[in-house]
């Protein structure tokens, strides 16, 4: 059995990493791939536009005291994406990282991990301010993070500090950061600040997402373009995060280096 690619999508909330993450998955299932997709966030929006439904979250079954099985957690998306959401607390009380942790323990304990993937996804919450959402990194579950962004400064800010993670649990020889998926950038004077910033923390661009009215439109229908369509953007945008066999070493940027960029966008 070869072993699966297994990648993570982080940024600020709102950034469109769920989006993001989804389409790539069900991108690569309609392709073929055996993709499983795990949600780390307690919106559950991305297996949400996989499956067009809220499934059971795997909080909300432990909670329950029933024994769980992998039929009662894991569910297949139109497009043959297997999804599995963590699920989080109510709003105000716990913490959502502690989700996360429960599901990967419970999902090592019914050897999902040792089914025969291509692809296992990992779509994760914020700017890992708390560390529950560094868990995949620091528990070596994945091999690959992307981070989602846009030019507006705290979307950078969070993706900084989710490179501080990357570089935390990165090794030389065993890199984490596989690139910047662009989005939501509203000029080409915002795109050359991005670059700025992406050049400056060693990164690079995987791909710029377009502005594209149809990816709104079936975000809203709660599908993925894959769905909808006999082929989109993302399937560009998926083969080039699959088949990336080579990964960076970032150097997020200290305060100073946050401030330079602030002033450059007060320039715009």
């Amino acid at each position: 059995m070869n072993k699966p690619k297994r990648i993570a999508f982080y940024g600020k909330g709102g950034i469109g990493k769920s989006t993001i993450s989804s389409n790539i998955s069900s991108s690569l299932a309609k392709a073929g791939k055996k993709v499983l997709h795990i949600g780390c966030d307690p919106k559950a929006d991305s297996t949400r536009n996989l499956t067009s439904i809220k499934i059971p979250t795997v909080l909300e079954l432990l909670q329950s005291g029933e024994d769980v099985e992998i039929e009662d957690i894991m569910f297949k998306s139109p497009t043959g994406v297997y999804c599995i959401e963590s699920g989080g607390p109510v709003a105000g009380i716990g913490c959502a990282g502690i989700g996360i942790s429960s599901t990967l323990e419970l999902l090592e304990e019914l050897e999902v991990f040792d089914l025969d993937w291509d692809l296992i996804v990992y779509d994760v919450l914020g700017d890992v301010v708390c560390g529950g959402f560094a868990v995949p990194m620091r528990d070596s579950y994945i091999d690959e993070v992307y981070i989602v962004t846009s030019s507006e400064f705290m979307s950078i800010y969070a993706a900084n500090n989710i490179l501080k993670s990357v570089e935390r649990y990165s090794t030389k020889d065993a890199p984490l950061f596989g690139g910047f998926i662009l989005n939501k950038h509203s000029s080409d004077k915002e795109f050359h600040i991005l670059k700025e910033f992406v050049d400056s923390v060693d990164g690079r661009i995987v791909y710029n997402v377009p502005l594209d009215n149809d990816l709104r439109r079936v975000e809203l229908m709660r599908k993925t373009m894959a769905e909808v369509f006999e082929t989109s953007f993302f399937d560009d945008l998926s083969s080039l995060v699959f088949n990336n066999q080579e990964n960076l070493n970032p150097k997020p940027l200290d305060e100073n280096g946050l401030e330079l960029i602030r002033e450059q966008m007060l320039q715009i």
